[in-house]
């Protein structure tokens, strides 16, 4: 295990993965999708380069070349990259999985010990996070997890024995029968692959009582035009996009302000095109800074939740 000694930047750490030549690679997605993101995805999306992917075998070339450049970027010397933490981008994942590159989801939380899901990434299902880890049990509590999310409740030796001294607290998560219920929401085919859509607590009623899943819209609005990342929030029974914009690209593109404001309502006019009726946004908010996140980047989302505006 290497240990930097600074504050990870993305320089920094492709440094590292240079110096160091890591032969396992774990990773928050937001390091991930950067790269994709910024240095990847713009090169693929020229008129020459759409059309030159056009043609098979001259797109087979190009994608080996890119994930080629990508292994090398990270050292050149890993069996695979563990992707966890938060939910991975749905366009980068594709990305990945169409140029072959050795990545995986895996899923887990720290009363886990902290693996609840994990699959080799030459088996890995596209969007899932894998299947019950060794000596786990994984179900989902719904009448049909194949098509209904349910909670992921899990069991099996790696599982806590209980919050220190909150006996409160481990009663609420832990049942008689040993099973820890996670608070996230997913489904499961018949081969067991796990498909999280969202946090039970993140979770947002309809005005006719459909479920929405915020995570599901942000994953899509934060692939559209100049969207650094997003959140949506229920305000008046009305869902409220709260956007924070790629400024910097965003204004080397000679985009003002009020040029970024137009932007995003075409967004959201894109957007809920794409969304049934009931989980349409029904307007827009900039934030000038970044979302607060926690230590593994997940966004504080409940900082957000009554944003007014």
């Amino acid at each position: 295990i290497y240990f930097l000694t600074r504050m990870p930047s993305p320089k920094i750490i492709f440094q590292a993965f240079t110096d160091i030549k890591p032969n396992l690679i774990v990773a928050v997605p937001l390091i991930i999708e950067k790269i994709i993101k910024k240095s990847v995805l713009p090169k693929l999306e020229t008129t020459t380069m759409k059309l030159l992917l056009k043609v098979p075998i001259i797109n087979d070339k190009i994608k080996a070349t890119i994930r080629e450049q990508m292994i090398q970027a990270f050292g050149g010397n890993f069996a695979e990259i563990i992707v966890g933490g938060a939910a991975f981008n749905q366009e980068v994942e594709q990305f990945l999985k169409s140029t072959d590159f050795p990545y995986t989801v895996g899923y887990g939380m720290t009363e886990c010990g902290p693996i609840i899901c994990y699959e080799d990434w030459s088996r890995l299902k596209l969007g899932s996070c894998g299947k019950a880890a060794p000596r786990m049990e994984v179900k989902i509590l719904s009448p049909d997890p194949e098509n209904i999310p349910g909670e992921i409740v899990c069991r099996g030796p790696n599982v806590m024995l209980g919050y220190y001294k909150n006996e409160e607290a481990t009663q609420q998560i832990l049942d008689k029968d040993g099973w820890l219920h996670t608070g996230d929401l997913a489904l499961m085919d018949a081969e067991g692959n796990v498909t999280i859509k969202g946090r039970s607590k993140n979770m947002l009623l309809g005005a006719s009582g459909q479920n929405i899943y915020p995570e599901e819209i942000e994953d899509k609005l934060n692939n559209m035009p100049y969207v650094s990342e997003s959140i949506i929030v229920q305000q008046n029974e009305k869902l409220v996009g709260l956007v924070y914009p790629d400024f910097d690209d965003a204004f080397a593109h000679g985009l003002t302000n009020s040029d970024i404001e137009r932007v995003m309502e075409e967004n959201r006019v894109a957007l809920n095109a794409e969304l049934p009726a009931y989980s349409q946004i029904s307007k827009m908010k900039i934030y000038p800074e970044e979302f607060e996140k926690t230590p593994k980047k997940s966004i504080k989302r409940f900082l957000y939740q009554e944003a007014k505006g």
